[in-house]
């Protein structure tokens, strides 16, 4: 089988993610966004990664603010990924709607998160049309342990493979 768009695409969707609220923060701007290419990649220190596409606003929040946040979702409710697919609003202390605080590195927090991981950058790594900042682990919290994170497939949607268009 060749390896074409269409496969790269099918065979990366594959792929199980978690689906996050990424929390970004640089002065006054501050932004939520959806993703779903996290993972831990050590444990001593406990170090987070995090790839975000070098074009989006998360990506200068982080790298010009140097941290993040990592924010699970409830999967009964995947409504706000949909409302972080573009650059949040922030009104207060909420971003598009939501309750956020201000983490100890200044990051926002999610207050509806089930559970949540703040990171300080320790590395960016180029990977072309993406960064993949990894973060220590600063502080984290558990909202509610029972719920189950949400992952790609509790939505429709896709995110990996190529770019569309391209």
């Amino acid at each position: 089988m060749a390896l074409d768009n269409e496969l790269i695409n099918k065979v990366t969707w594959k792929i199980p993610n978690a689906l996050v609220l990424l929390g970004s923060r640089s002065g006054d701007d501050w932004n939520g966004m959806t993703t779903s290419w996290v993972t831990q990649v050590a444990q001593e220190p406990v170090l987070i990664g995090v790839g975000v596409d070098t074009e989006a606003v998360t990506h200068r929040l982080i790298h010009e603010g140097g941290s993040f946040t990592v924010n699970l979702w409830n999967s009964d409710n995947t409504r706000p990924f949909v409302k972080f697919s573009k650059p949040a609003s922030k009104d207060g202390m909420s971003l598009n709607g939501y309750g956020i605080s201000e983490g100890v590195s200044g990051a926002p927090i999610f207050d509806d998160a089930i559970a949540w991981m703040e990171c300080v950058v320790r590395n960016e790594v180029d990977c072309g049309s993406h960064t993949f900042f990894i973060g220590e682990l600063v502080a984290a919290g558990v909202n509610d342990d029972d719920a189950r994170p949400a992952s790609m497939a509790d939505t429709r949607m896709k995110y990996g493979g190529t770019r569309r268009g391209h």
